[in-house]
């Protein structure tokens, strides 16, 4: 048998050799096929900007969880040093912190309370009054506040005598969150205990942040999707 190739003869039996025509058909076919000459690369710039709206719309979806700390945006003051430490003692020392003036200092019930300078949530002076609802187990700096609208406050003692009390605001936080294991801010003693107390908030919380936060991350999906055409 023959190669029908008419540049070439080459007998079936002899060695064989690819003709000239058969490699310059087979080139061409592989230009013809090549899947890489279809591919659009995103631009650099581009890929960076739908990250950017990829990351804004997650943040938006994100559970509501976080870690607090000393001197953070949810941070009430201190209470020092929260001795005695009882059940009502502690739903006492709350009432007290949360009826001072922002950036004040007073003395009560033999204890000195110093009022940091944030005012979450509903802010001074219309925070309800603190109801005792359950302590945490001594040591564990893990606190579950549950779907948010529980909870208002978050009461946290630090190694008895040699530290303090820390108060949060935790209205509207939902998840299991984490507060310091050591403190107070600048000090290294251990956590002793922590004490969540009522009214919480109602309805769903944080609801317009929450809208706001959707449409914001929309908007970027919107806005990266255009600039992905251009």
């Amino acid at each position: 048998m023959y190669d029908l190739c008419p540049h070439s003869r080459v007998r079936s039996s002899e060695h064989v050799t690819i003709p000239w025509c058969r490699r310059h058909q087979s080139s061409k076919l592989h230009r013809h096929i090549n899947p890489l000459a279809k591919i659009n690369l995103i631009p650099t710039k581009k890929l960076a900007v739908l990250s950017a709206a990829f990351c804004a719309a997650m943040l938006a979806f994100s559970p509501n969880a976080k870690a607090l700390t000393f001197g953070d945006g949810n941070d009430l003051g201190q209470v020092l040093f929260g001795i005695p430490s009882g059940d009502q003692d502690r739903e006492n020392y709350v009432n007290h912190l949360i009826a001072m003036a922002p950036g004040t200092n007073d003395s009560f019930s033999g204890q000195t309370f110093f009022r940091s300078s944030a005012n979450p949530g509903p802010g001074f002076p219309n925070y309800p009054t603190a109801v005792f609802s359950h302590n945490g187990t001594p040591g564990d700096n893990s606190v579950d506040l549950g779907d948010g609208t529980l909870y208002s406050y978050l009461f946290a003692k630090y190694d008895g005598p040699n530290a303090g009390s820390e108060v949060w605001y935790v209205g509207g936080i939902s998840g299991v969150i984490t507060i310091p294991a050591f403190g107070l801010a600048g000090q290294n003693y251990g956590l002793s205990g922590w004490t969540l107390f009522g009214p919480g908030v109602p309805g769903v919380p944080d609801g317009g942040a929450t809208v706001m936060l959707l449409g914001a991350a929309l908007g970027a999906l919107g806005m990266a999707r255009r600039f992905l055409k251009s």
